[in-house]
């Protein structure tokens, strides 16, 4: 009886873990951001892997909406490339359309997946704005800000792993046509353990996702493994400072290889921008 007991609460516990979403709320000040969009408010997600939440996304939806966002960022992974299933994705990006605007950039998988191009019609149809080493200018009035979107690496080398200086042949050439000096910029790039390139870029603020949070998280330790940065990597969730860029990343939605989510529970970060 008490075994019972017992595997019924592991198996809840577990359920949680997969299924519970957190709402993240982190605030980011700077001098630099123009008054019209002092309280700001950006909705990131990142690595839905297919998961669904909910019959039409409908619980990630109503966090979503909740949260009254400016802007919604996809920051890559929003498919499977092993679970190739499109309809969980397209419920979510139907739905976040008509919440807020919306922009998305690739991550890994869906390089590996080797259907981008009708990922990519489907997404659009559904007035998703795709940054592929491109920007889009977001105004308030007199006041511009811009949000930068890199392709993951993975686009010269799908097999898995491209370096930094793929990265940064992305980012130089998503940053022609801004000739604003002093622009506050936000990019939107996969992988976090790049962070060092995009701070050198004088980003402001900068989405990323892809480390899935460690997978698994230990007490003072923090994420236990994650792609591209092994075990106990440095960049796996929350906030991070260099200069003067702030580098916020999510622990995902969904899982991919791996199938279970430790002390680690699904993720929606808002982040509100606040004029310093």
């Amino acid at each position: 009886m008490i075994s019972t007991f017992v595997l019924i609460g592991l198996f809840g516990f577990l359920y949680c873990e997969n299924n519970f979403i957190v709402v993240t709320r982190i605030a980011v000040e700077s001098e630099r951001l123009p008054d019209a969009f002092d309280g700001y408010r950006i909705v990131h997600l990142s690595d839905l892997h297919n998961k669904e939440f909910g019959r039409d996304q409908q619980h990630l939806v109503a966090i979503i909406e909740g949260q009254k966002p400016d802007l919604i960022a996809i920051t890559g992974d929003i498919i499977d490339s092993r679970r190739y299933n499109t309809e969980p994705v397209l419920e979510l990006v139907r739905r976040c359309t008509q919440i807020a605007p919306t922009y998305f950039v690739t991550g890994n998988h869906e390089w590996r997946l080797k259907k981008l191009e009708v990922l990519k019609e489907l997404l659009e149809e559904n007035g998703v704005h795709i940054l592929q080493d491109a920007y889009a200018a977001i105004t308030k009035g007199e006041d511009e800000i811009y949000v930068v979107g890199i392709d993951d690496p993975a686009s010269e080398n799908p097999a898995y792993y491209a370096g930094a200086s793929t990265a940064e042949r992305k980012i130089i050439k998503a940053l022609e046509g801004i000739e604003k000096t002093g622009a506050f910029k936000i990019l939107l790039a996969h992988r976090p353990e790049m962070f060092s390139l995009y701070s050198s870029y004088q980003f402001d603020v900068i989405l990323s996702g892809h480390a899935h949070g460690g997978q698994v998280r230990l007490p003072f330790i923090g994420g236990l493994v994650a792609p591209g940065q092994g075990l106990f990597p440095k960049y796996t969730a929350g906030k991070y400072e260099k200069g003067d860029s702030v580098m916020i990343v999510s622990r995902g939605l969904g899982n991919s290889i791996f199938p279970q989510r430790l002390f680690n529970r699904p993720e929606v970060v808002v982040i509100t921008l606040k004029k310093a």
